[in-house]
């Protein structure tokens, strides 16, 4: 997954999962900030999002990726 800061006037900028199968599938956005990070389904631009913080969602990515896992 790649990351996206705001534009820099404070808004965020949404980026489309790099796991997302291009063909209009299951496809989510997201969106990260310094505090949280924003997950929508990229299908339903003003629908409900999904929103954690941001340690929170480095933790959930390092499990999925296997580099944060304890063995």
């Amino acid at each position: 997954m790649s990351i996206a800061q705001s534009d820099g006037d404070g808004r965020l900028v949404w980026f489309t999962s790099s796991y997302s199968n291009g063909a209009g599938g299951e496809c989510v956005k997201c969106a990260i900030s310094d505090d949280r990070t924003l997950v929508r389904d990229s299908k339903i631009a003003g629908g409900p999002v999904f929103i954690v913080r941001s340690d929170t969602w480095r933790s959930f990515v390092r499990a999925l990726t296997g580099t944060g896992l304890v063995h």
